[in-house]
């Protein structure tokens, strides 16, 4: 038996889940790649409603498999490739995943009984994983596939298997898939684990297996992302005993059994920062809404140091202007090292870069969450961009009175934050500009195009040939 030192048929989705008639969901069907279709240099205005939080909403589904009594109504989940897959892994055990009335998403996980996961399904999303804890801690055993999801980097799961086994877990690796079991075959008990680096996937995987451990256990080093605290904040309305949530810290007291409750997912901060971006790559004036704006911290700042204006409205609501009355007619470089929360976010990066090629000076974007997340470099370079790499670190050119800095071309999204990124990029270029394969877009942004066509851009989603 190997331990965790050596682990470094398409099911036809159910559109019931997500009712929707939009041209972005038409995407889901798997025989026909589309691509978005810009034409550039046009200002946007007006506001743009962001959605629930993508990120949040995959924890938090694969967070109702520890509820072994009741319903989960969530609200706010958005509508994506990514969790639609996500629903189809929790049926793949055994959970009822309906849609209700008013945009609540019903999940009954109390009749789970398989401990074996759709491996198609996990192939596709990173978070698919994440159903390993609660399967082990509730039934003792759990056997899931390596998990799929963007191209950004190993991502390496040592850690969440290692996490499970300061809880009691025993670990195997048996034809590409993790197989885990609980302590003396049954389920988990209390340990503590110090994560050697913050990862998010890996906190929450051990949160959700703790919450049903016998006995406390304690986590340090922590992720402290505002997901993490969401996740927490649903388990404890479950009947979860989790403490320091948002903090390198957690002390987590097990309980026998969580039951189900109602829950609302926080805003997406990356979506918020994305349309944050496309307001300041076009020079425009919009407000977004609902946000937690101290989850943007970063993100202003380095709008508010290219010469932007971010003014908070309300509680829960932004403005971002980036109009020449604000700016002088220019935007400023500035540079960005990406670093786990409260750092500045690498889900927002891609699209960083896209606007600094805009700007006026050179910039450098250091990566340092993943190691391979400069697949955008080459395209934004296909539109003029002046981009030059040097491992992790990209050092742009920015404008230059002598060229224009981005005018239209094909481009192709490798993952879902750089398809966004060239989407921005398209915008601000003069021309007409292409983005394939923009099934990654899909996967993680709710009727992307449709909001940014409410805001005054020129933008369409065409089918290309079939495939």
């Amino acid at each position: 038996m190997a331990t965790t030192s050596s682990l470094l048929p398409l099911i036809r989705l159910q559109s019931k889940i997500y009712p929707s008639t939009s041209p972005s969901h038409r995407a889901s069907l798997p025989s026909i790649e589309h691509k978005l279709v810009i034409s550039g240099g046009r200002s946007i205005s007006g506001h743009v409603a962001i959605s629930g939080s993508k990120n949040s909403a995959l924890a938090v589904l694969a967070g109702t498999l520890c509820c072994s009594s009741g319903t989960v109504a969530l609200r706010g989940v958005p509508e994506l490739l990514d969790t639609r897959t996500m629903a189809e892994v929790l049926r793949s055990v055994g959970a009822r995943v309906e849609a209700e009335d008013g945009g609540v998403l019903v999940v009954d996980a109390s009749n789970v009984w398989v401990t074996e996961p759709c491996s198609e399904k996990i192939g596709r999303i990173r978070a698919g994983f994440f159903v390993l804890g609660p399967l082990v801690a509730r039934f003792g055993k759990a056997e899931v596939a390596m998990p799929g999801g963007c191209r950004i980097g190993l991502r390496p799961v040592d850690l969440y298997i290692k996490g499970l086994e300061a809880l009691g877990a025993v670990a195997e690796l048996r034809e590409e898939k993790v197989c885990v079991y609980g302590a003396n075959g049954k389920g988990l008990v209390g340990g503590s684990f110090h994560l050697t680096y913050p990862s998010v996937g890996a906190t929450e995987t051990f949160m959700m297996a703790a919450s049903m451990a016998d006995g406390v256990s304690v986590l340090t080093n922590a992720a402290m992302e505002p997901e993490v605290a969401d996740l927490a904040k649903f388990l404890n309305a479950c009947g979860a005993c989790i403490e320091g949530a948002g903090t390198s810290t957690l002390v987590i007291t097990g309980r026998k059994k969580l039951y189900g409750a109602e829950f609302t997912i926080l805003p997406d901060r990356i979506e918020a920062g994305t349309f944050m971006a496309a307001a300041a790559i076009t020079r425009s004036c919009i407000s977004l809404s609902p946000v937690i704006p101290s989850h943007l911290t970063q993100m202003t700042e380095k709008l508010t140091e290219a010469g932007c204006k971010v003014t908070q409205i309300g509680s829960s609501a932004l403005e971002v202007s980036a109009v020449p009355e604000v700016t002088g007619g220019k935007l400023q470089a500035f540079n960005i090292k990406t670093l786990p929360y409260p750092g500045f976010p690498t889900d927002l990066q891609a699209q960083c870069m896209a606007l600094l090629t805009t700007c006026v000076g050179s910039s450098i974007i250091e990566e340092s969450v993943f190691e391979n997340r400069m697949h955008h470099v080459k395209e934004l370079k296909k539109l003029g961009a002046e981009i030059k790499l040097s491992g992790n670190s990209a050092f742009i050119g920015g404008t230059k009175p002598e060229r224009i800095a981005l005018s239209g071309g094909r481009v192709r999204a490798a993952d879902l934050r750089g398809g966004a990124a060239l989407v921005l990029a398209g915008m601000a270029a003069s021309g007409i500009t292409e983005v394939e394969n923009i099934a990654q877009i899909d996967r993680g942004y709710e009727r992307f195009e449709e909001k940014l066509l409410s805001l005054g851009a020129d933008i369409r989603r065409e089918s290309e040939a079939a495939v």
